[in-house]
């Protein structure tokens, strides 16, 4: 049985913020509506976080979604942080064109 803490642990294979913002609506769902989302990505040498303020209907419903998931609050929002995928590394454009003639 996936429970919503893996749910919410499923989130880091998320790669951008509007699929992060996907994945939280669904998420969410078990708790009700959100009716607000913010979400600030940063990178920080190899490590990449969304972090996700948001409301839901209630204040009942934000409490159930932090006791189940392990959000906190951040004044009047929810906050989730989600470790983001790691974006792959580029090959050089001169490895892409091979050797200089």
């Amino acid at each position: 049985m996936t429970t919503s803490r893996d749910r919410l642990q499923s989130l880091a294979g998320c790669g951008d913020a509007a699929s992060v913002r996907s994945a939280v609506d669904a998420l969410c769902a078990k708790f009700g509506k959100v009716t607000h989302i913010d979400i600030l990505t940063m990178a920080e040498a190899e490590k990449r976080q969304a972090l996700c303020f948001l409301r839901l209907e209630s204040e009942a419903q934000e409490r159930q979604m932090m006791s189940d998931c392990g959000a906190t609050r951040f004044g009047d929002d929810l906050l989730v942080i989600v470790d983001l995928a790691l974006e792959q590394p580029r090959l050089a454009l001169q490895a892409i064109r091979g050797p200089a003639s």
